[in-house]
């Protein structure tokens, strides 16, 4: 059994047929997804999505690259929603200094706010970090007691360590099954199992095998599969890993 630590499974992409592709990722052994949001206005479809299947566990916060559709009110919109549905983390949050046009001190804003509440209730937070890893890295210092996973890691082993030290994990997808990415691959066959998490990031990131096309958890084995080949183990003892580290860290009824 696996758990697709990171699956937009609330996203519109899959109105058309959520039922089908949660019955092929289940058929595919990925059995639990953890559903991060976006936005405010979507935490209400993502709540009624995930209460349509036991094994969907949502999250709630203010993904960076909407932020637009952010309001200063939506930090304590978001503590109401903490404290009355219980989400297992806080997220998506970060930070992304590659879109351009994403005013990089007001997403400051808004992930220290989301780390602040993280730490108060201390729930795991969900962490997006684009050409952004060192100032996550700084503002998960400067705030403090906190733990979580940077989601499409792509940063550099020694951020990772530096990571790894502060209680994270971090959480590979689809862009480890592309031959060139190299560093990538590299990290995924020498770094510690036990702060590995399996992910797709569906609809977006698609593996190899399906370039360009929509992604779906059903395709997580294939991620799975890929570390396996790269580490020279058996696909079963990374299924295992990294189910044990997602149910660790959102706190997931145990398989």
């Amino acid at each position: 059994m696996l758990v697709d630590s990171h699956s937009h499974f609330d996203a519109p992409e899959f109105d058309g047929d959520r039922d089908a592709a949660l019955a092929r990722a289940r058929a595919a052994g990925v059995t639990r997804q953890v559903v991060p949001a976006v936005a405010a206005s979507s935490w209400p479809k993502l709540r009624e999505v995930c209460a349509q299947d036991a094994g969907l566990f949502a999250a709630y916060g203010l993904h960076p690259m909407y932020l637009s559709e952010h309001r200063p009110a939506h930090l304590e919109d978001l503590r109401t929603w903490i404290e009355r549905e219980k989400p297992v983390a806080v997220g998506e949050c970060g930070l992304d200094f590659f879109v351009e046009g994403l005013d990089a001190e007001t997403q400051q804003q808004y992930f220290d706010g989301q780390l602040r509440l993280a730490r108060e209730f201390d729930l795991p937070v969900i962490v997006h970090a684009r050409r952004a890893v060192d100032a996550v890295i700084a503002s998960i210092r400067r705030i403090g007691g906190l733990r979580g996973v940077v989601h499409s890691f792509s940063g550099s082993p020694e951020q990772a360590r530096q990571l790894w030290q502060l209680g994270f994990l971090i959480g590979l997808g689809g862009p480890v099954t592309y031959e060139r990415a190299n560093r990538l691959r590299t990290l995924a066959r020498t770094m510690p199992l036990d702060h590995l998490l399996l992910e797709t990031d569906a609809p977006d990131q698609p593996d190899a095998g399906i370039r360009g096309q929509r992604n779906e958890p059903a395709r997580l084995p294939v991620v799975r599969d890929v570390i396996a080949d790269l580490r020279g183990v058996a696909p079963e003892d990374i299924a295992a890993a990294t189910t044990r580290n997602a149910e660790r860290l959102f706190n997931l009824p145990l398989a």
